[in-house]
């Protein structure tokens, strides 16, 4: 599945093209020319999507250009689509059964280090798996 965001192109005298994302804030890159800082751009959102992915967070679903544009901190760039694709696993919900205090101390965890609960029991599981396999 493809999606395309809405990348804002900024460039000031004497600086490069920076690209960023309002649907994605802090996702910004960019490049020497406009062809760089769009295949930039590419690269960016697509390992940003990726990090997502892997940490079991949910992807946004794009904004339309309308929505950006009514942001007046947004009409100073330029606005261009980026695409990326999306190859997201289906998410499956699961029933689980937890000792309320270890749950609480999950949540105290995930809350600290930026995780949801979902995606910081999916990582760590896949630590104790890569673990093990070693």
């Amino acid at each position: 599945m493809t999606r395309n965001y809405i990348g804002l192109i900024h460039k000031d005298a004497g600086s490069h093209f920076g690209v960023s994302f309002p649907d994605l804030p802090g996702v910004v890159t960019a490049g020497t020319s406009l062809d760089d800082a769009r295949n930039m751009a590419e690269e960016a959102l697509a390992l940003h999507i990726e990090g997502l992915i892997e940490d079991g967070e949910a992807i946004p679903e794009p904004s339309s250009l309308e929505q950006i544009m009514a942001d007046a901190d947004n009409r100073s760039g330029i606005a261009v689509l980026v695409a990326a694709k999306v190859d997201q696993p289906k998410s499956v919900r699961v029933n689980v059964t937890l000792p309320e205090d270890v749950l609480a101390q999950i949540d105290r965890y995930a809350e600290a280090h930026g995780f949801t609960r979902s995606g910081m029991l999916v990582q760590a599981a896949k630590k104790l798996m890569t673990n093990e396999a070693a």
